[in-house]
Formats: structure tokens, sequence, C-alpha cells
């Protein structure tokens, strides 16, 4: 059986061959010689073996030890991504000896300080070497570090040269010069991958640097004053606007980590995802999470916020007893009863839904190429085109501005919507797309994620109908209450904008083809209607599976 023990023998032996090898790059970019070339490249063909060994290892010790823990998993993955990385800077090392041969004055090299880089290469690679001996996460930052300064170096020496290529001197060698300054700047990105691997190895996430430390100046901002490995770090999702989303925690109860969310993103996603936290605490005291710490560097922003235990309206829906799911329903309707109240504010807003569904369409297509209607001809019937439909909608649209407008939550899926049993109360998470707007558009996204649940049993598919049928009375009950005639017409708008660009995510092509057809049904009912808009009505049957 394939012990650890070989494999970390094995990889000792990896890194200190791919430190020889740069030592020996060092060296050789000094003071060339064929002996010195064979040795670089003769080298390379053991540390390819050493790789795939160490590669094969790892695969068959994850997948034939029965007992091995996730821990132990988590240190043989990193061993393999920092296996593969070596072996690059291994072969990077060979591409820039071989370089040498195209330079005309042998010397000119020297001019410039590669050294700097090489040194900076080789330190990173004699910290690696100690990686598996103990887990030490200021070594890991340390060879993360190393990339940033490579950058450095090498933009230093690659301003330098385009200013002398203008010149039209020395051109070839110049050329040569910068290919050589070019591998020695990937190589930082190896190491930094390898630094990011020891990471990973220590505190059992896949994290980059930058996440790491907004990690952890989050974490001093909150009051955390422990040491960062004391942290269990639990990634949940990465959304698709591209925030990393993960839970933190300690063993300590008291401390402020314990039970948070910790995100890291783009500066102007995360800033407006915490002004509409704020927002939300001002509108409805506890409906979201609290804030803990918030920290903003360069062009990214992250914050701790308080994790809400409880269970997704989604898992309540797949898996409850009817009698729980109707009274959590029943709460779910009056806590958003009392938001839209204490929210509301008159005066004719516009909306764009047709809009949404046309800035979307081609990234349905890109999933589902066929998913845009052409002209089509029934016998002597002409069926408009998708794309005329939008259009037709679209004017429609303008005619039906919303009568009023709520602050929503902008993302109303019904896994954002978290139902907490020990303190009986409803709670909204995932808050950055919050603002004021019709709540048709909150509406007919909770409706919609409802249908596209991936479960096709039919009991589930009734029972989620159900739901939706339900929720679709309770918010024409309440429109009816507002006196707002246009309420189910604009509705119509938001839902077939929800059910076509839901296509998107769905890969299966039976389900994403009943959204689609829903989509159109459903536009091609606007478009057709006759008469006020008052009289308009939705089939209750759009939400049967």
């Amino acid at each position: 059986m394939i012990t650890l023990d070989s494999i970390e023998e094995n990889f000792r032996f990896l890194a200190l061959e791919v430190t020889h090898q740069a030592k020996a790059t060092s060296t050789f970019l000094d003071a060339p010689s064929h002996s010195l070339f064979d040795k670089i490249v003769s080298r390379d063909d053991y540390i390819d073996n050493l790789k795939n060994v160490i590669e094969n290892s790892c695969f068959s010790k994850i997948h034939s030890d029965a007992a091995i823990t996730k821990r132990g998993i988590d240190h043989i993955r990193a061993l393999h991504i920092i296996a593969v990385n070596l072996e690059r800077i291994a072969d990077f090392c060979v591409n820039i000896a071989k370089q040498m041969a195209y330079f005309n004055d042998p010397h000119f090299l020297k001019r410039f300080d590669h050294q700097a880089m090489l040194n900076e290469i080789i330190t990173g690679l004699e910290t690696v070497q100690n990686m598996s001996e103990k887990q030490d996460l200021s070594a890991a930052l340390a060879v993360c570090r190393c990339e940033h300064t490579l950058d450095s170096q090498y933009k230093e020496s690659f301003d330098r040269i385009m200013a002398m290529l203008r010149t039209g001197l020395q051109v070839e060698n110049l050329l040569t010069t910068l290919f050589i300054f070019r591998y020695l700047e990937r190589i930082g990105d190896s190491l930094l991958n390898i630094g990011e691997a020891m990471i990973f190895s220590i505190i059992g996430e896949k994290i980059k640097i930058e996440q790491f430390q907004a990690l952890q100046q989050t974490l001093n901002k909150s009051g955390f004053s422990g040491s960062i490995s004391e942290i269990d770090f639990q990634s949940i999702w990465g959304t698709r606007s591209g925030c990393r989303i993960s839970r933190v925690g300690t063993h300590l109860a008291k401390d402020p980590a314990q039970g948070s969310i910790f995100k890291e993103g783009a500066l102007a996603k995360v800033r407006k995802e915490k002004e509409n936290i704020e927002s939300w605490d001002i509108i409805a005291p506890g409906i979201g999470p609290k804030i803990f710490s918030y920290h903003e560097e360069g062009d990214k922003a992250s914050m701790l916020v308080e994790f809400l235990s409880g269970c997704t309206l989604e898992e309540m829906v797949l898996t409850s007893a009817h009698d729980d799911l109707m009274r959590v329903l029943s709460l779910f309707e009056q806590t958003l009863m009392e938001v839209w109240e204490a929210t509301e504010m008159t005066g004719p807003a516009p909306t764009d839904y047709m809009g949404q569904l046309s800035s979307r369409l081609d990234a349905v297509r890109q999933v589902h190429k066929n998913f845009e209607r052409p002209v089509q001809f029934l016998n002597d019937t002409r069926v408009a085109s998708t794309r005329e439909l939008l259009k037709t909608c679209a004017d429609i649209e303008q005619t039906l501005p919303a009568p009023r407008t709520m602050f929503i939550h902008g993302d109303f899926n019904v896994n954002n919507i978290v139902y907490d049993h020990s303190r009986e109360r409803i709670h909204f998470i995932d808050l950055y797309r919050s603002r004021r707007a019709d709540v048709v558009q909150d509406i007919s996204v909770f409706l919609v994620s409802n249908f596209r649940l991936p479960v096709m049993e039919h009991n589930l598919r009734e029972r989620i109908a159900s739901v939706s049928q339900s929720f679709f009375q309770f918010a024409c009950e309440y429109a009816a209450s507002k006196e707002d005639a246009t309420f189910q017409a604009r509705l119509c708008l938001a839902l077939a904008r929800s059910f076509f660009t839901s296509t998107r995510f769905e890969l299966a092509p039976n389900f994403a083809k009943e959204m689609f057809l829903r989509g159109h049904y459903l536009m091609e009912k606007m478009a057709t209607h006759t008469g006020a808009w008052a009289a308009f009505s939705i089939p209750e049957h759009i939400f049967s599976a």
C-alpha cells in the first residue's frame, strides 16, 4: 500500500531537484557551458518522472485508502498541486537555458539584473522544501509573496527593455532577454500556486492569497485576536457575480468570528451589499444578517457577517411536513406584507422586464443554441419570432408603469430566504441586488425559482406547484387591496423574463425547453391581449409541471 511517507519522501526529492535546477540555471546564465546545459536538460527528465510518480501515488492513495481523513486528502491534493507547479518551474528553467543560444553577445544579459529574480525564486523554492515537515502558514505566505516581488522586478526590466528597443539597436539580444525575463516572471505565477496550495493544506480550503489576506484583515477588524490557524474555514459557494463566500468559525463560541460568513469580491459589489444590509436593518431589524466587520483594499472588499441559522425555504418546500410548510409560508407572507407596507412609495415607476430578457438572450443561446425562435408559419398564419415578441412586449411594457415601488430583495430565490425555527422568524440573505423597484420583480423570481427546483418526482412537483399557486394568490390579493389594476399584466412580463432567462442555468434539455416555451407562451398572451389590462389574468396552470 502506498503510504503518505513515501509520497512526501518523493516530494522532498522533487523540491530539492527543482531548487538545484534553479541554482544551475542561475550559474548557467552567468557562465554558459555545454556541460552545464546538458546537465540542466537531462535533470528535467528525472524531474518529470518524479512528478509522475507523485501524481500516480497521490491518486492511488486517495482512491485506495478508505481510512484516509479529509485533512489527509487535503494534504495529498496540496502535494499534487505543488508537484505539478514544481515540474513547470523546472520546464521554465530549461526554456531559459535554451534562450542563451540566441544571444549574439553572450554577456549581453549581464546588463540586466536577472540574478535578483533568480535569488527570489531560489529563496521561495528552499521554503517549499520544508513544506512536508511542518505546516507553517507564514512560510506559505512568504512563498505567495515571491510572485509579487518577481512581478515588480519583471516590470522594471520590461520597461527598460522596451525603452532600449525603441532605439532600434540590439533588437535580437533585447528580445531574447525579454523572453528570459518572461519565463522568470511565469515562475512567480507557479510559486503563487504553490503558496496557495500550502495554505490549502493548512486551512483545508482553496483560497487565493488576496482572499486570505482579506480574511485576516476582516477578522482583525471584527475583534478576533487569535491565530488564523484556529479558524475553521469552510467554502459554501461562489456566486455568479464572482464573490467568494465561505463560512468561518472558531472553537470559542464567545468569539465574533464564530458562526460567520466571509464574503470577498469586487469593491463595488461587496460595498453595495454592505449598504443594502444596513438599509434592511433600518426597514426590518433582524431580517438580514449583522455585519461584524468590513474591509476595503484596492479594488476589492471583504466583510464578515452573521451566519443566520435555520433552513432555506427551498429545503422546507422539498422536505418539510405539509402543516409546517404552510405555517412557515404564512409567516413568510406576513413578513413580506410588513416590508411592503413599511417601504411603499406611490408614484409611477417604469419597469424593464423585457430589457432584462433581451440583455440575457445571448447568454441563453450560449447554453441552448436553438432557444431563439425564428419567424414561423402555420398554414397561412404567421408566428412571430422571439425578437419580434420581445419588441411587441417591450412596447406594451412602456404603457404599464408600476403604480408604486417598495424596497425589494432583488434576487428573491427560494434559497435566499431562511426560516429560523428557534426564533420563529424569516431572514433574507444575499442582499447585493436589493433596491427600490416594482415588487413584481421579486414575486416573479420567487415563483420561477420554485418551478425550476431540480426535482422531477410527481408528488414533489405537485407540492411545488401548490406552493407557487398559493403565493400567487397571496400576491394577487395584495395587489387588489392596493387597487393595482395592471399587476397581473406586469407579472406576466416578469414571469416571461424569469422563465426564459432561467434556461441558461438549466442543462437538462427537456426541462429547459419547458421553461423556454412557458416564457414564449406568456409573451404571446400579452401580445394578443385585447381590451383593458385590468381584465388581464395569468392562468394558474403556468406554475404546474
